[in-house]
């Protein structure tokens, strides 16, 4: 079996670019081998990188004599769909077989779009990859660090759904021991076959893998890198990172903010050492531009994984600067404003900002919510920010909250499990048998975290927040491919909801069917009213943050085409750490602001009705409430 390379981090710190850079690098290193290239993360980018047209399918990147390296953006869509077709008549028989419900309850909803389709199809191409035995190695650039967090889960949770549907297969077994009678034993055939591709999948990441660390020398980068690490010795079995590579390099011989930055650097790499002692540190050179193409990629994999120096012309766009002009910072006055973002570009910062300067010019309440599986508020606010709501800078009408998904969902079933004990008793339910075996099905399916919760019940938690009709209301989103998730979950749950209420017309004769039919009817409702609330521009605004940069770019121009395909009040782009001003002769800042004014003069007049403005690069972290008063003081846009 191959090796496995998970290059994982926060959104933003270069992970596309230095796993693409690796995989070109082992590539050209072993001519009779074989390299794997692929995406889990749902708003890919390595055809960007790699500056080539991809597929939904395996793809060879022309290497030239020595090497074969294939690419792979998943279509998890696709590969999820393919798995059920393989499995889906199975499943559905235990389930018909061993539960109340029937396939014809339940085939509806399968043939759905369901949540955290992207983890479970990344696992399965990593196992497929594999077992093809064609790869040597298998290099996976992951979503940002909170969804990789659950992919890296999943497998466990898919064993207890396997575990669920062994028991349901069971169930004349089970009853026969606990009542007395006979019965035959189950015929479990295809759930060994699942058994076995869920071993295969947990070997893959659990044994011969190597998990590489991207980060920054910036302290939100690195505070997520130990929350993540902390996180990942929790799994089962426990995930050690076992190399970090520092990216964005600035050299010290440059102008006052190179000096600066790389004096960061310095204190990144101490802090590394210091939290990860017996982990390698490699480092990756900043060259103030992008580094795209194979040819540019060999040239980094090099300098990074084999200490050169980065030997790379990095060609200088030619365009006029745009001439900019002061404004002020929006004063939100909508009821909702959703932020939306590449990961890394600011975002949380953006938002924290937004709201803020809201809170500074209304007398009305704000309140802002981080819906990011890692989220970072707390370090934007300089305080410990939790699942409560809670006052900022001392602020009562100015909130802040992070959403705890895992933890809320948990409560949640903690609290159902015990309704469904007393509900399937013989009182409750009219019936003349208590339903020992229900309850004990249904544990089996609450022990199982599913996949999506984190969209789920962000959405839960924005009709919460939506009741306060005269509170501002600020969400902090998840990167790209899953904030869009979360946009179109309103309509899927209106979906599911008609579903699962016809399914449970049919046992309507349970009190706990009744129950439940309640509660999905009063979501239905709620689900319906947000998605009013989502489309409409007089109440509800979504601001999408962005860089001056090739990548970032072009993810965004991804990015708007799927809010405007959803009907969604796009009101205004935010491009972030844009160099307002030439303030230096330095080659590297210099190249860097040339990069910047060809993207951002792209994207001036792209999007008509639409305002583009420009927040100025700060030297330092935006951290606490003076920062945050001097990051909204200014703001720029095209004249």
């Amino acid at each position: 079996m191959g090796k496995v390379h998970f290059f994982i981090g926060k959104g933003g710190v270069g992970k596309t670019t230095v796993s693409a850079a690796f995989a070109v690098r082992a590539a050209r290193g072993q001519p009779r081998g074989r390299v794997l290239l692929l995406s889990s993360d749902p708003a890919h980018s390595l055809a960007d990188v790699l500056q080539l047209p991809l597929r939904d399918r395996p793809r060879r990147v022309p290497l030239g004599a020595r090497g074969r390296l294939d690419v792979w953006q998943i279509n998890s869509e696709k590969l999820f769909a393919d798995f059920l077709a393989q499995h889906k008549s199975a499943i559905l028989d235990l389930i018909d077989q061993g539960t109340v419900f029937s396939r014809e309850d339940i085939e509806p909803l399968l043939n759905t779009s369901l949540p955290g389709m992207a983890e479970m199809s990344a696992l399965l191409a990593i196992r497929d990859a594999l077992a093809a035995g064609k790869y040597s190695q298998v290099v996976v650039d992951t979503a940002p660090i909170g969804h990789t967090l659950r992919l890296f889960s999943l497998a466990n949770e898919f064993l207890r759904f396997l575990d669920f549907l062994e028991l349901a297969a069971s169930r004349d077994q089970i009853l026969a021991q606990h009542f007395g009678g006979r019965s035959h034993p189950p015929d479990n055939a295809h759930l060994g076959q699942l058994r076995q591709m869920v071993d295969e999948i947990r070997e893959a990441i659990g044994q011969d893998r190597e998990l590489v660390l991207v980060t920054t020398a910036e302290q939100f980068s690195l505070n997520e890198s130990l929350r993540a690490s902390s996180l990942l010795r929790r799994q089962s079995p426990p995930l050690e990172v076992t190399k970090i590579v520092l990216n964005r390099v600035v050299p010290v011989n440059g102008c006052i903010d190179c000096r600066r930055s790389a004096g960061a650097v310095v204190k990144a790499y101490k802090f590394l050492t210091r939290h990860f002692p017996r982990v390698p540190v490699q480092t990756g050179q900043d060259p103030g531009g992008p580094i795209l193409g194979v040819r540019a990629l060999a040239a980094f994999g090099a300098h990074v994984f084999a200490g050169r120096a980065l030997k790379y012309d990095l060609p200088a766009p030619r365009t006029r600067a745009a001439c900019l002009v002061k404004t002020s910072w929006p004063v939100l006055d909508r009821q909702l404003c959703l932020v939306l973002g590449k990961g890394g570009v600011g975002k949380t910062t953006t938002s924290a900002g937004l709201a803020f300067h809201a809170r500074q010019k209304s007398k009305a309440g704000v309140e802002i919510c981080s819906v990011d599986p890692a989220p970072s508020l707390d370090d934007v606010f300089d305080a410990t920010i939790g699942a409560q709501a809670q006052p900022v800078f001392g602020d009562q009408k100015f909130r802040a909250s992070e959403l705890d998904a895992v933890r809320l969902f948990r409560d949640w079933i903690h609290g159902l499990q015990s309704k469904i004990e007393e509900a399937t008793t013989s009182s409750v339910s009219r019936i003349h048998l208590d339903l020992y075996f229900e309850r004990r099905l249904l544990s089996a399916l609450f022990a199982i975290t599913p996949p999506g919760v984190d969209e789920v019940l962000a959405v839960f938690r924005i009709f919460d927040l939506v009741k306060t009709r005269t509170t501002r209301i600020v969400i902090d989103m998840a990167p790209t491919g899953h904030a869009l998730e979360l946009l179109s979950m309103p309509e899927r749950i209106l979906h599911w909801s008609r579903l699962l209420l016809k399914t449970l017309a049919r046992h309507r004769t349970l009190a706990f069917a009744r129950d439940a039919a309640a509660k999905i009817a009063e979501m239905s409702v709620r689900a319906r009213e947000l998605t009013a609330l989502l489309r409409d521009p007089e109440r509800a605004e979504i601001d999408v943050v962005m860089l001056p940069e090739p990548l970032p770019d072009r993810e965004t121009e991804r990015l708007i085409a799927q809010i405007q395909a959803q009907r969604l009040p796009l009101r205004r782009i935010l491009v972030n750490r844009v160099l307002v001003k030439s303030t230096t002769k330095c080659p590297r800042c210099t190249r860097r602001r040339q990069w910047q004014q060809a993207t951002v003069a792209s994207i001036d007049g792209r999007h008509g009705g639409v305002e583009l403005l420009l927040v100025q690069n700060f030297p330092r972290e935006i951290i606490g409430k003076s920062a945050l008063q001097s990051f909204t003081k200014e703001l720029w846009r095209i004249k």
